[in-house]
C-alpha cells in the first residue's frame, strides 16, 4: 500500500532529521495521526518558532532568543576565562556536565583549504576584540582533535602571541582524532578539560 501524499511528505521532513531512517521517519509520520489537533497545532508551531525566534548571540555566537544569550548575561560565571568551542552542542555537553563556568565563543567554522575555508572565513576579529574588551586572561580550546581543529588553534595562538596577559591552553589528548565532542562520555572530557595544556 502506497501512503497519501501528505504523509509522504511528512517521512520525507523526518528523513531530513539527522540519524533518522526509512523505517523510523515512517513511525514518527503514522504516529503523528494519533495526535490532538491542539498538539499537532503545538508541535508545527514548535518548528516554526526555531527558524523565527532562534538567533545568535552577539557576543558569543551561542544560539538564543535574545541579543544575548543567557551564560553571556549570567554575572555569576568566570569572566576572565574563554572556551572557544566549534559549535552549540559543545556547550550544551559542557553546561550538561558542569565541566566549565566561564565563557563560551563559537566558531562555526574552522580553517579547512580541503573545503575552501581560510582563516579570514572564521571571523578571528570578533574574538580578538572580545578578548580585549573583556580582558579575557585565559582561553581554553575545546575543538576537536582534527587536522581542521588543529589548524584552527595553532592560528588562533599565532593570533595571540604578541599578547603575554593571556594564557591559551587547549583540552588534553584522550579524545579519539576526528570525534566530535557531543560522541565523548562526560569522565573523558572532564579529564581532558582539566588536563588541558598550554600551547
Amino acid at each position: 500500500m502506497n501512503y497519501p501524499k501528505s504523509i509522504n511528505d511528512l517521512i520525507d521532513c523526518f528523513k531530513d532529521l539527522p540519524g533518522v531512517g526509512e523505517k523510523t521517519a515512517e513511525r514518527m509520520a503514522l504516529s503523528t495521526l494519533d495526535f490532538e489537533k491542539e498538539k499537532l497545532d503545538y508541535f508545527a508551531k514548535s518548528f516554526i518558532d526555531v527558524k523565527t525566534k532562534i538567533r545568535r548571540c552577539k557576543t558569543c555566537n551561542n544560539i538564543s532568543e535574545n541579543e544575548l544569550c543567557e551564560i553571556c548575561k549570567d554575572k555569576s560565571r568566570d569572566n576572565q576565562r574563554l572556551c572557544i568551542v566549534e559549535d552549540i552542542r559543545s556547550i550544551i555537553l559542557f553546561e550538561k556536565n558542569k565541566i566549565f563556568s566561564g565563557k563560551y565563543h563559537v566558531f562555526d567554522k574552522l580553517i579547512s583549504p580541503i573545503e575552501g575555508i581560510g582563516p579570514d572565513d572564521i571571523d578571528i576579529n570578533k574574538l580578538l576584540e572580545r578578548i580585549k574588551n573583556e580582558e579575557i586572561k585565559e582561553i581554553i580550546i575545546a575543538i576537536k582533535p582534527s587536522l581542521e581543529g588543529e589548524t584552527t588553534a595553532m592560528y588562533i595562538k599565532k593570533c595571540l602571541e604578541n599578547n603575554s596577559t593571556v594564557i591559551v591552553s587547549k583540552i588534553a589528548q584522550g579524545i579519539p582524532m576526528g570525534a566530535a565532542m557531543e560522541y565523548i562520555d562526560p569522565l573523558t572530557l572532564e579529564t581532558a578539560f582539566y588536563n588541558r595544556k598550554e600551547i
